[in-house]
C-alpha cells in the first residue's frame, strides 16, 4: 500500500514537472504568438487608416461604429434591415446546400475515376477543362437556367465544390496499396465489400482533404456571388455598405467572414477526426 502511494506521488510530481516545462511552450504557441500576429494586423490597419483618415476608420472608430451590429446581431427592423447574424445565416445556408450537393456528386465520381481507368480517361479531360473556369463565369448561366438569385448562387457553389473533392477522392482511391486489393481477391471478397472495408477507409483522409478545400473555396465564392446577385447575405451587405462609403461595417464583415471560415474548417477537421479516429495535422 505504501509502495503504491509512493508511486502515485512520484507520478504526480513527474506530471507537475512536465506541465511546468510544457506550459510556457503551450502558452507561446497557442496564445502569445497568435495574439502577436493579430496585434500586428491591427497596427498595420491603424497606420494605413491614419494615412487615409478621410475614408478609412481606425480600429477604435470601427468598433464604436459597429457596436449595434455586435451587440444586436439578430435584430429585425424591416424586411431589408436585418442584423449581421441573419445575413451570416443566409450565406451559410447557401454555402452548405451547394457544398453538400457537390459532395454527394463528387465523392462517387471520384471513386469511379479512381477505380476505373476508362472512367478516368473519359472524365479527366472534362475536369481539366472546367476546373480552371472562374466560379463567377457560371453565374450568368445559372441565372439563365433558374431565373432566380438564390438557386443560382447555390448552383455556383455546387460547381465550385466539385473539383477539389473529385480530384482528392480519385487520388485516395488510386493510392490504396495494391497488396491490400490482391489479398481481397485471394479471399474472394465481393466488390462492394472491397470498397467498404478496404478502399473507403484508406481513402477517407484524401476525401476529407478535398472536402475542406471545397468548403473553403465555397465560402470564398459566396461573397462575390452575393455581391452580384444582391438579396440577403454577407456579400451583399459588404457591397451595400461600400456603396454608402461605410468602411467600418466592411471591416466588421471581413472579420466575420474570416472567423466563420476558420470555424467551418475546424468543424470539418473535427468530423474527420471522429470518422477516421486519427488526429488531423491542422487540429
Amino acid at each position: 500500500m505504501i509502495f503504491q502511494l509512493n508511486l502515485a506521488a512520484i507520478a504526480a510530481i513527474a506530471g507537475q514537472a512536465a506541465w511546468k516545462k510544457a506550459k510556457p511552450v503551450i502558452l507561446k504557441d497557442v496564445f502569445f504568438l497568435p495574439v502577436l500576429g493579430f496585434l500586428g494586423i491591427i497596427m498595420l490597419w491603424w497606420i494605413v487608416a491614419l494615412a487615409n483618415h478621410e475614408l478609412m476608420p481606425t480600429p477604435p472608430e470601427a468598433l464604436v461604429a459597429n457596436l449595434d451590429y455586435i451587440l444586436n446581431p439578430f435584430y429585425q427592423r424591416g424586411p431589408s434591415n436585418l442584423g449581421i447574424g441573419w445575413l451570416l445565416i443566409a450565406s451559410l445556408r447557401r454555402v452548405l446546400l451547394g457544398f453538400l450537393l457537390g459532395a454527394v456528386v463528387a465523392i462517387p465520381l471520384g471513386f469511379l475515376i479512381g477505380m476505373s481507368r476508362s472512367a478516368m480517361l473519359a472524365l479527366n479531360p472534362i475536369i481539366q477543362i472546367f476546373k480552371p473556369v472562374s466560379p463567377l463565369a457560371w453565374l450568368p448561366i445559372a441565372l439563365a437556367i433558374f431565373n432566380l438569385a438564390d438557386p443560382s448562387a447555390i448552383f455556383v457553389i455546387f460547381i465550385t465544390s466539385l473539383w477539389p473533392t473529385i480530384i482528392n477522392t480519385a487520388l485516395g482511391v488510386s493510392s490504396v496499396p495494391q497488396d491490400y486489393l490482391d489479398v481481397a481477391r485471394v479471399l474472394e471478397m465481393p466488390r462492394w465489400r472491397r470498397i467498404t472495408k478496404i478502399i473507403w477507409p484508406a481513402s477517407l483522409p484524401y476525401i476529407f482533404t478535398g472536402l475542406r478545400i471545397s468548403l473553403g473555396i465555397a465560402w470564398l465564392v459566396i461573397v462575390a456571388v452575393e455581391m452580384l446577385t444582391g438579396g440577403i447575405g454577407v456579400g451583399f451587405f459588404i457591397w451595400d455598405e461600400w456603396s454608402r462609403l461605410n468602411l467600418s461595417s466592411v471591416f466588421l464583415a471581413v472579420l466575420i467572414i474570416g472567423l466563420t471560415g476558420l470555424i467551418l474548417d475546424y468543424a470539418v477537421g473535427k468530423i474527420q477526426e471522429l470518422v477516421t479516429r486519427r488526429p488531423t495535422a491542422s487540429n
